[in-house]
């Protein structure tokens, strides 16, 4: 999905300070922190929305 920041992160075609990766999910600090610690963990595979979770999403 080309329009999706997540995907360009986990393709790193967007650069940022990855904390935590593994073949499933990573864990970047958030560019825009809300909070002293403030970071992402998103699925490696898009996934468009919550409707879109089925249960081989379920060790995410």
């Amino acid at each position: 999905m080309t329009d999706c920041i997540f995907c360009k992160i986990v393709d790193r075609e967007i650069s940022s300070d990855i904390i935590y990766e593994d073949d499933k999910i990573i864990a970047f600090k958030d560019s825009n922190p809300q909070a002293p610690v403030h970071f992402l963990v998103v699925p490696k595979e898009h996934i468009e929305s919550t409707n879109h979770i089925s249960e081989k999403d379920i060790e995410l």
